[in-house]
């Protein structure tokens, strides 16, 4: 073949190329509108259109009492769509609506909003924000009243996208226990342990993307509505929470303290009826609740002393030790191996019988009583973890607890000086929910309860699941040793190292707790003090563990730091328990005159006074729409008259029960310290008188 021959070849080849390209051209096109185009257009539509989720309303989470710790709240995005109002609408209604939002946004001029709106309408836009600031459900009650927004959604174009917002109405109160949950459904507390209750069942709508990227809802009949999410019902008790976390943050910062924390519990169901964790904040100033250490790995520490409860436990159950017997503890300091264990008090406690070793805390005495009968076998004196239930997690209803820590007999970290240590509260790890269990259960007579903080998820008034108490250990010792364990606890307070909160009122029983902190492997001359024990003593209601860690100041140790918190939360809560404080004693007294006994109830609140009368048969002048009043007798009658309290100024608490008193002058942001028992007898601060914010008044009972 020559070259021209070639270049003909070629030439013919790109010709029938071209012709095939050609011949494509009309067949892809027609692929593409009729096989393909159902496939493209689904996948436009797909872009533009899509069902997105809907999230439920949250369900609230409330208190033992119904009081509401924390609930969401709606809010609105305004939005419109300035397309649909009809000309005439739009025409006659633009200027007033402009208006109207200029005066209630505040930060453009009502030219500026009928010129953003127009511009739209005249661009055909589907879908503009008027403001990003959230309103609430109020404020969108009036807007829906303004021009061209009352025709609503299809009439005037107006969009009111719900934001629901979490609110907790108490604040910071037990905000750790409540906690929180972010968008990526991390988060702690109630709120986090118990999400798949409370976020409910997300539902789907139709949104259409616009320019720009945003989406706008469209509302199409195959929408899925969202399924609300379940309420939560703790164990909580918002007045003894608020008591324990005023009385906690006050010590805090007199003692320039880390962090502290408080557990009150019910000694019969395990009920925890307040948590409290508050923590140094970065800055140094101030406390917040930031971290649970009540229940929590962080909280897992040497519980220190009040462990010393266990120990008793173990020798007592051995028959190992009588409490009269006697002990000697020389000068305060004994050799186990290469290490010495010393005694708080300087030159030591001398021979002491086993029950002044207890109340008075001796180191010395409690490890050698240990070495000596459990020495030769350490394996048996531990075995008694698995027997009281402290070895092992509760699985306690909020997720993060902490789990117990003891060394074990022949393992690597195990010395010859490892059984007194652990003994005395060293060398071990519990957090203040597993030490407290400890003494709930000496409390109850031996029953150990599972400490729990949620009773029940509900919908309205059905309630959907139920937890009820939960009996670990039906018996966590012998009769005998339970009742000698309670003598050594009342020991402590009336004669040992807590005779400082000894209380005229009822019976306390405990334990102090000084733990020198553990730091780069040395320990320091810096404390974690607690006090462990239960009230009244004599027919115990709740249980409580208050520790402080890293107390500034003279005396950091246990009964000087943990226990007057322990004392002032236990004589509120005393003092606001209607069973622990019965009212036949103190509510009426009788004043005779020679016809006939009448009650008299010197001053309360009125639904109260009137309940009690009405029962008594006794007849009653009243005070209408007054909720505090005072009483005297006249003529077979008892008659009342106004008590006013909610002025700004002092009121008159006199012929109050303790009870009412606090209730009332607290609220008012005063201090309260009070002597003897009954009824307010007089007060330091007189009626009337203006408040001074964080002033003390003194209340005489009697």
């Amino acid at each position: 073949m020559n070259i021209k021959q070639s270049i003909v070849l070629r030439v013919r080849v790109v010709f029938i190329l071209i012709a095939l390209v050609a011949a494509a051209i009309p067949y892809r096109i027609v692929k593409l509108q009729f096989e393909d185009g159902e496939e493209w257009r689904a996948k436009a539509e797909t872009i533009n259109f899509q069902y997105r989720e809907v999230p439920a309303t949250r369900g609230n989470i409330y208190a033992g009492d119904g009081s509401l710790l924390a609930t969401s709240l709606p809010f609105y995005r305004v939005a419109m769509d300035p397309t649909m109002a009809k000309s005439d609408l739009f025409k006659s209604g633009i200027d007033s609506l402009a208006n109207h939002l200029s005066a209630f946004y505040k930060d453009r001029s009502a030219a500026s909003y009928k010129r953003m709106i127009s511009d739209a309408r005249l661009d055909k836009k589907r879908y503009i924000i008027l403001n990003r600031k959230q309103i609430g459900y109020q404020d969108m009650q009036k807007m829906s009243q303004w021009p061209i927004f009352r025709r609503g959604r299809l009439g005037g174009g107006v969009l009111f996208e719900k934001v629901e917002k979490r609110y907790q109405p108490f604040n910071s109160l037990a905000s750790r226990t409540v906690g929180f949950i972010n968008e990526d459904e991390y988060g702690a507390g109630i709120e986090y342990s118990y999400n798949n209750y409370l976020k409910g069942k997300t539902g789907k709508a139709l949104f259409q993307r616009l320019a720009g990227g945003s989406w706008k809802p469209v509302f199409d009949a195959e929408d899925v509505k969202p399924e609300d999410g379940y309420d939560v019902i703790t164990t909580l008790d918002v007045n003894i929470q608020d008591i324990a976390e005023t009385a906690l943050l006050r010590q805090l910062v007199d003692r320039d303290a880390e962090f502290g924390s408080v557990i009150v519990m019910e000694v019969k169901t395990g009920q925890i009826k307040a948590i409290a964790n508050l923590q140094k904040n970065k800055s140094g100033r101030g406390y917040g609740e930031n971290y649970n250490f009540a229940i929590g790995d962080q909280g897992n520490t040497e519980p220190g002393s009040t462990f010393k409860l266990f120990s008793m436990l173990a020798l007592l159950e051995e028959n190992k030790v009588n409490l009269e017997e006697k002990i000697e503890t020389g000068n305060g300091a004994y050799r186990f191996y290469d290490r010495i264990m010393r005694d708080a008090k300087n030159g030591g406690y001398g021979t002491i019988t086993v029950r002044e070793a207890f109340e008075k805390s001796s180191n010395v005495a409690i490890s050698k009583l240990v070495e000596e009968h459990f020495g030769p076998s350490p394996s048996k004196f531990l075995a008694y973890l698995d027997q009281v239930g402290l070895n092992e997690p509760f699985d306690f209803q909020l997720v993060g607890e902490g789990k117990p820590f003891f060394k074990k007999p022949g393992s690597k970290t195990w010395y010859g000086t490892s059984l007194p240590w652990i003994s005395i509260g060293y060398e071990s790890k519990l957090n203040p929910l597993h030490t407290l269990a400890l003494y709930n259960a000496v409390a109850n007579n031996g029953k150990m309860m599972k400490p729990y903080i949620v009773q029940g998820i509900a919908k309205g008034n059905s309630l959907k699941e139920r937890f009820d108490p939960v009996v670990l250990r039906s018996e966590i010792a012998s009769e005998k040793t339970i009742k000698q364990l309670q003598e050594l606890l009342e020991g402590v307070v009336s004669r040992g190292t807590a005779k400082n909160i000894a209380s005229e009122e009822f019976k306390i029983a405990g334990k102090t707790g000084t733990a020198q902190k553990l730091e780069n492997g040395r320990y320091t001359k810096n404390y974690y003090t607690s006090f462990a024990g239960y009230f009244p003593a004599d027919r115990p209601k709740y249980s409580m563990i208050v520790v402080i860690d890293s107390p500034k100041g003279f005396a950091a140790y246990g009964g000087d730091v943990s226990a007057p918190v322990f004392k002032e939360i236990a004589c509120r809560v005393y003092a606001l328990d209607m069973e622990l404080n019965p009212t036949t004693k103190d509510f009426i007294t009788v004043e005779t005159t020679e016809e006939s006994p009448l009650p008299i109830i010197r001053a309360g609140r009125a639904q109260e006074i009137h309940q009690i009368l009405d029962e008594l048969g006794v007849p009653a002048e009243t005070v209408e729409n007054d909720e505090w009043v005072k009483t005297w007798a006249d003529d077979h009658t008892v008659k009342w008259a106004s008590n006013p309290v909610d002025q700004a100024l002092i009121p008159d608490v006199s012929g109050l029960s303790l009870r009412d008193a606090l209730f009332i002058l607290e609220n008012k942001g005063l201090k309260v310290d009070y002597t003897g028992r009954g009824r307010v007898k007089s007060q330091s601060l007189p009626a009337g008188t203006k408040i001074n914010p964080n002033s003390t008044i003194n209340l005489t009972l009697g």
